[in-house]
């Protein structure tokens, strides 16, 4: 697609405020594929006053209405769905028939079911002799992030619609082109005016002019842990509420009995997915000692059909390229076993790093304890199913994990015990109508499903 040059706010494109841009770079060739406008506080400052505008109008229209143009969006969205898929490609570098499947098909599908909720969510309810109303929080501030674009964006604004919210988002800068394309796609499936607005830019300039915004009730924020502390401090100075997905370090544990072959491939696959850009991947594997080294062997062979450049794309940004072979450096430096991969790049031109495997690691070592937020997977041992727990939960994070046993009940007994938001049980697969979120440092709040429009809802009692 071809980058527009301003923002889009009120229900039109609009030049920005300031003459800075911003430019694109494909990180699997390093070439820039264009521009866009790097907002400033003055953009951000026009986006929420014409969210504020469109609010009452959009707060009073009835669910079933605003589910109709969720439905639109959706319809949109799947129609656009190759031209959404080559975009993400080219920004973020993921195999194409990653983006194809992943990053436009399921913001369809969650689409789809925000759509489904609108129209059939509660939004009163009856306790004894009060009425319970549950109406939309006001403008949210949606801050995205760059390794699943659409589906963040999907992820936050959806719900946000459906419970009558108005939005302004400033999405990634490494990821902008699929922001702007999200908003040609409202334009085209006939969101009123100043319902959805865009705001492209840095985060330290208009993600912290949003996120300090008098005019914002709630801000929804994707990211790092340390950047989540900041928008927490940020909005707890100003009583505003706040939503955060953060970090991970999430446990892959494999109980005595369990298929091996099965979670350690689907273990791998899990981790290398998205060059590993993923907070919720199971980047640490606990296998038990009595079959460790065959569980290593098989992470090697099956990390080793994980070819960069054709079934594992680059890393989003020479930045995040560094960060990860350090990582992989610290890994080798504190002892960890190097069973595949490395720090040295496998190519000349392009952000990638070898998928990684680490043997022999530890709970005190940097790689057990740090989101890397690359294709880097460690394997542990554990004596016992009590000290497999321990491990597992032995890090500030909580977002994700899984369990594998010989039966279902053994699985879901010890995922009970674990410190974490969501827990896939012998390959569980994906819910879009489950709660996604985390414990400890992982975040505040839940997307997804009725527990994610919950968090654009606020109580009001009314007594007879």
């Amino acid at each position: 697609m071809k980058a527009h040059d301003g923002m889009y706010i009120g229900g039109q494109w609009r030049p920005a405020e300031g003459p800075d841009t911003i430019a694109v770079v494909n990180p699997a060739d390093e070439q820039v594929i264009g521009h866009v406008p790097a907002g400033t506080a003055a953009d951000v400052d026009a986006a929420v006053r014409a969210a504020r505008a469109a609010f009452p109008a959009w707060a009073a229209t009835p669910p079933t209405e605003r589910a109709a143009r969720i439905a639109a969006l959706r319809d949109v969205l799947a129609a656009r769905k190759d031209e959404i898929a080559e975009t993400v490609t080219a920004e973020l570098g993921a195999p194409l028939a990653l983006s194809q499947a992943v990053h436009a098909g399921v913001p369809v599908l969650v689409a789809g079911s925000y759509a489904e909720l609108a129209a059939t969510y509660s939004f009163e309810e009856k306790l004894g002799n009060s009425t319970v109303l549950l109406e939309p929080v006001g403008v949210v501030g949606a801050i995205t992030p760059w390794n699943y674009p659409l589906h963040q964006i999907v992820a936050k604004v959806a719900p946000a619609l459906a419970a009558g919210c108005t939005v302004v988002l400033k999405p990634a800068e490494d990821t902008p082109l699929t922001a702007q394309l999200f908003a040609e796609a409202i334009e085209e499936a006939g969101l009123p005016a100043g319902v959805f607005n865009l705001v492209t830019g840095l985060g330290p300039v208009a993600g912290q002019a949003l996120a300090e915004h008098e005019g914002v009730d709630l801000v929804s924020f994707t990211g790092s842990t340390a950047v989540g502390r900041q928008i927490g401090a940020t909005a707890g100075a100003a009583v505003k509420r706040v939503a955060l997905e953060l970090g991970g370090k999430s446990a892959n544990v494999i109980l005595p009995g369990a298929d091996l072959a099965k979670a350690v491939n689907v273990g791998v696959a899990n981790v290398m997915s998205n060059s590993g850009q993923t907070c919720s991947a199971w980047t640490r594997m606990l296998v038990d000692g009595e079959r460790y080294e065959e569980a290593v062997a098989l992470a090697a062979a099956a990390v080793a059909k994980y070819v960069p450049g054709e079934r594992v794309g680059p890393l989003v940004n020479a930045k995040q390229q560094a960060r990860v072979r350090g990582y992989i450096e610290k890994g080798i430096e504190e002892g960890a076993r190097l069973v595949a991969g490395g720090p040295e790049a496998p190519h000349a031109r392009g952000y990638y790093v070898s998928p990684t495997v680490f043997a022999d690691v530890t709970t005190e070592m940097t790689i057990a304890q740090e989101e890397i937020f690359g294709p880097v997977l460690s394997i542990l041992k554990y004596e016992d199913v009590d000290d497999a727990l321990r491990i597992a939960n032995d890090t500030v994070y909580g977002l994700a994990g899984a369990v594998w046993a010989a039966d279902d009940a053994e699985a879901i007994a010890f995922a009970r015990r674990m410190d974490t938001g969501q827990v896939d049980v012998n390959g569980g697969r994906f819910n879009p109508l489950a709660p996604f979120g985390g414990y400890k440092q992982s975040g505040v709040g839940r997307e997804l499903g009725p527990h994610g429009l919950a968090e654009y809802l606020q109580t009001k009692s009314l007594q007879f």
